[in-house]
């Protein structure tokens, strides 16, 4: 199963945005799924205030697992790659403003999972 694959199914089972994009990259980032749901829980829902994109959060949250505090250039860059991509995508980074656009999370979820999956593996 694809990260895009996993993610859409976690969140159709009550997992927030960023629960599931996280969840979905286990294979990368080697975290188990108790402690990535975790950590991820606040940030859904643009972290509880419709701000930054949980599933792109979720994303963001990968690529600092898999490259480490160590290697903070590297996640910056993976950071930035992952950010523009879904820039371009939908327009906005913002929940907010996905919401007016009326984007699903089903489509975001999908997308910030299968860019962070090519990115990162």
């Amino acid at each position: 199963m694809t990260a895009k694959e996993k993610a859409t199914e976690l969140h159709g089972k009550g997992y927030n945005c960023a629960q599931a994009v996280l969840l979905s990259m286990g294979g990368v980032t080697g975290m188990d799924e108790k402690t990535a749901a975790s950590i991820a829980c606040g940030f859904g829902g643009g972290a509880g205030c419709r701000e930054i994109c949980g599933a792109l959060s979720g994303a963001i949250m990968a690529a600092g697992l898999k490259y480490g505090a160590e290697n903070r250039a590297q996640v910056n860059a993976a950071d930035r790659e992952i950010i523009t991509a879904f820039r371009e995508k939908f327009g906005a980074v913002r929940c907010a403003d996905l919401k007016a656009a009326k984007i699903s999370c089903d489509d975001v979820i999908a997308f910030a999972a299968e860019k962070a999956e090519g990115l990162l593996k």
